[in-house]
Formats: C-alpha cells, sequence, structure tokens
C-alpha cells in the first residue's frame, strides 16, 4: 500500500468549477473520507484519483509515482460503485476472480487468491451462487471481493453501502472498517452521509463547491469546525446557528439573540480573548452551539435565562426539543421525557468552552487561524 497525494488539483467541466485548487495527502494506511453533499466534487475527486476523470491542472501521486498522466489499468487501485457492478451470469467465485483471469494468472494462483478473499469477507458458503441469488449485503461483499482481490495499493469507494437498508448500512460500516484494519489498505471513501463519516473514518475532508472545506479526525470536524458550512453539515441534529450581538466585559462576554431580554453570560477566558482580537464588528456575528452544548434546567438558576419548550422530538434515548426566546429558538439535546408538555417554562444556558463565533460575511470560525 501507498500514501496519497493530491497538489494543487483543478477540474472543470465545461463551465462548472468542480474542484479547485485541491491539495490533500492520504498517508499509507489511513481511511480518508471525503464527505459533502451531492454536487459537491468529492465523486470526480476519487474518480481522478482512480483515473476514470482526467485533471485539468496539478499533480496526483501515489507512492514514489506521478499517476496523473497513466491510465486507470497501471495505477494499481481498485474502485468500488455504489452499484453493484456484478456480471449477471456469473457466480460469485468468478465475478471475484474475473479480474485475475483478465490479467493472466494461472488458475491456481486464482483459486488461492479468491479463497483468502472469500474467508476474509465471509462469503466462503455463497462463492458458488449467481448475483440473483443474493442479497443486498452479500453483492456488495462480492463487489469489495473483486476490488481486493488485485491487492491494489489503494482502495477507492463511492458510497458503496448508500443502497442498503439502514440495519445492513450499520453491518456493513463496521464490516468495512474491519477489513481496512486487517488488509493494512489505504481507503478513500465517498459519502454524503456524516453518520458514515463520522464512524469510519480516521480523518473526514468536507468539500463544498469544489473546494476543500476542512480535513481533520471525526472529533476535531465536530468540534472545532473551521466554518458555517461545516458546523451545519456535519451533526445530527445540525449545529444551532443564530445571528447575535457581543458585549465584551471585564471577565466576561454577553450574548444577546434576536428579540430577547437577558442576555447569556459566558465567563470564558479564551473565548473572551478571540472576541477581542477579532476584526468582525458585533452585529457582523453568528452565534453557534450543537444541541447537546446547552443547558436547560426545569428551575430558575443564576445565569440562566427563560425560555419555553416549543417543540419535543422523542428519539428513544434522548429527546431533541425546541426551544423559543424572543424571536429566536435553539434545539436542545435532553434525557429521555426531560421536558413533558410544549410551553413548558425552563431556563437555558450556554457551554462557554463549546460555543462558536463565526464571522458572517466569510463564514470563518473565530476559532481559526485568518
Amino acid at each position: 500500500m501507498a500514501d496519497i497525494q493530491i497538489i494543487d488539483a483543478e477540474k472543470h467541466f465545461g463551465s462548472n468549477h468542480v474542484i479547485r485548487k485541491l491539495n490533500l495527502h492520504i498517508a499509507h494506511g489511513e481511511f480518508v473520507v471525503l464527505l459533502g453533499p451531492s454536487g459537491c466534487g468529492k465523486t470526480t475527486t476519487l474518480r481522478a484519483i482512480a483515473g476514470l476523470e482526467e485533471i485539468d491542472s496539478g499533480e496526483i501521486r501515489i507512492g514514489e509515482r506521478r499517476v496523473d498522466q497513466l491510465p486507470p489499468q497501471e495505477r494499481n487501485t481498485a474502485f468500488v460503485f455504489q452499484l453493484y457492478s456484478l456480471y449477471p451470469h456469473l457466480t460469485a467465485f468468478d465475478n471475484i476472480a474475473f479480474p485475475l483471469r483478465a490479467a493472466g494468472r494461472p488458475e491456481d494462483q486464482v483459486r488461492e487468491r479468491v479463497a483468502a478473499v472469500a474467508k476474509v469477507l465471509r462469503i466462503e458458503q455463497l462463492l458458488d451462487k449467481r448475483p440473483s441469488a443474493l442479497s443486498g449485503g452479500d453483492l456488495q461483499r462480492v463487489t469489495i471481493g473483486r476490488a481486493l482481490v488485485r491487492r491494489p495499493e489503494a482502495m477507492l469507494m463511492d458510497e458503496p453501502i448508500g443502497a442498503l437498508d439502514a440495519k445492513l448500512r450499520e453491518e456493513m460500516r463496521t464490516e468495512l472498517r474491519r477489513l481496512h484494519v486487517e488488509n493494512d489498505s489505504t481507503t478513500v471513501y465517498v459519502t454524503h452521509d456524516q453518520v458514515e463519516a463520522m464512524a469510519m473514518a480516521d480523518r473526514i475532508g468536507v468539500m463544498n463547491d469544489g473546494v476543500l472545506q476542512q480535513v481533520g479526525n471525526p472529533e476535531e470536524v465536530y468540534e472545532q469546525p473551521a466554518n458555517l458550512f461545516v458546523a451545519q453539515f456535519v451533526g445530527s441534529p445540525i449545529m444551532n446557528v443564530a445571528d447575535c450581538q457581543c458585549a465584551i466585559g471585564d471577565d466576561s462576554v454577553q450574548v444577546r439573540l434576536a428579540g430577547m431580554g437577558e442576555p447569556f453570560v459566558l465567563r470564558e477566558p479564551d473565548l473572551r480573548l478571540r472576541l477581542l482580537a477579532a476584526a468582525t464588528p458585533s452585529d457582523g456575528l453568528a452565534l453557534g452551539i450543537r444541541p447537546e452544548a446547552v443547558t436547560l434546567q426545569l428551575a430558575a438558576r443564576p445565569g440562566l435565562v427563560p425560555a419555553q419548550v416549543q417543540l419535543i422530538e422523542p428519539l428513544g434515548a434522548y429527546d431533541i426539543v425546541d426551544i423559543g426566546f424572543g424571536e429566536e429558538s435553539l434545539r436542545v439535546r435532553t434525557p429521555s421525557q426531560f421536558v413533558r408538555s410544549q410551553g413548558q417554562q425552563v431556563w437555558l444556558g450556554l457551554d462557554g468552552t463549546r460555543t462558536h463565533f463565526f464571522d458572517k460575511r466569510s463564514g470563518r470560525s473565530l476559532r481559526q487561524p485568518s
């Protein structure tokens, strides 16, 4: 296996600028997920690594080789598509064996390789069956087996479990991660599902409009979003974002949302220093906070502001509660049945260590360097 480098890559489809100055280094053995909405350029990036799309400028390197001028068959990568690309008239064994037979490998080597891959994928009992007799999860395992049997330097996966139902997706997430570890593979995985990204990735690259917005491990991307797009794309439910005005005191920051009477008071020195250092005017800021970082109490306490329950969304182990005050509302994650009814009086506070401020014009987080 080898590392992958994308250097200043650009790609256009006519007037559509699909990839914009993309730079990304994927280390040997890493599982990197490209995450973003449809049309953001993530699949085009994956196809460019494989050689299925040509980049207009920049470089792509796999290991020591520059490969952006090489055809796909010379790049030693394997590509797993979202839809099962199996030959319906061939058995699972023959589908997996196809790349080796096409390359003229001896039949004894073919059988040895297919048996080894089938054991890893736990599909030995399926090798004599044709695709029409297989379930969705087994079809995808056979597809992955056909990619693994070649022992490629990099595994490239384009939403490979997107067509499966929820239970199978959860099982396949675990399987794919296990395969990655057991094969010591370098894997690039594309999805629009942030749950998949958070569960599987060593690092996540968040893309939007052809631009790589942020790269980091799942905790960094979730807890320290670089900008408003990342903040509201990663996380379920998404981060609360609201226009605000801030007044910086000697030892605190007062945060007032539209229509609020009493402000939130945050006594967090680092937060105060970031706001002092920012060149953004007070009315150019947006507050961002995750639902689990909003404090909710059923009785008045010092430092909390009064609010009212607007909506309760029960989700089993926890509830998501919409809390309104003034002209704004915040979504809060609470234990199941912590609040009982709409219209109930509650009191809110913000965890200053997990409160974010964003420049509304640029979208940039004040936690990030300029």
